[in-house]
């Protein structure tokens, strides 16, 4: 007679029943991330959500790499009208206009970014590369974006990005690892705390 294994204590999230949602619950979201490419991919999924759900995002994930290069910036910012037609007629990422050409501008704005500096380590700077863990107990207790999404979506803006606002940057921070906002009855949120703990946040001149 099989028995169902019984499941860790997770956050409340809508839908973290789905397995696709609890397995990137589980393995992804709050590990610490340190790359450009990493980080230029999570920036432009966190987009595409704006205004729906990262469920929603997460299944169609593997498309959206395939459909945009594997997030290659320097390809993407050669797109031209036969890859825009091409993406507006693929069923399996989100068909808006704004968000594509969005996706374009944003790298074209990555690319003349990172002749300065890296992403990973621009962004990191804002919390001095130290992860910040906090102790929330519910999950209306965790605020939709902080007075340091704000500065960085602002200092993206200036920089050219678009569909950075200070709620999608929070987002952002949260799946990157720069916040530990596991609740504290989660199974996840002393482990990611150990990672961001020991983490190394890149700096000038990493990728």
């Amino acid at each position: 007679m099989s028995t169902l294994e019984p499941q860790p204590q997770r956050c409340t999230w809508p839908g973290i029943d789905e397995a696709i949602y609890a397995r990137y619950h589980d393995t992804e979201w709050g590990v610490p991330k340190s790359t450009d490419r990493e980080m230029f991919e999570k920036l432009i999924l966190e987009g595409f959500q704006s205004g729906l759900s990262w469920l929603t995002i997460l299944k169609k994930r593997d498309t959206f790499r395939q459909a945009f290069d594997q997030f290659d910036a320097a390809k993407i910012a050669r797109y031209g009208d036969a890859d825009r037609a091409r993406l507006m007629a693929d069923a399996g990422i989100i068909r808006n206009r704004l968000k594509i050409e969005a996706t374009i501008d944003n790298a074209r704005a990555y690319l003349k970014f990172t002749e300065k500096r890296t992403l990973a380590a621009f962004l990191w700077d804002f919390l001095d590369g130290r992860p910040q863990i906090n102790s929330y107990r519910q999950h209306g207790d965790v605020p939709a974006q902080t007075e340091l999404s704000k500065q960085m979506s602002k200092a993206l803006k200036a920089e050219g990005f678009r569909f950075v606002g200070p709620t999608t940057m929070y987002a952002f921070m949260q799946a990157s690892g720069m916040v530990n906002d596991h609740l504290v009855t989660c199974h996840r949120h002393a482990p990611c705390g150990a990672l961001m703990a020991t983490f190394k946040a890149p700096r000038h001149g990493s990728r």
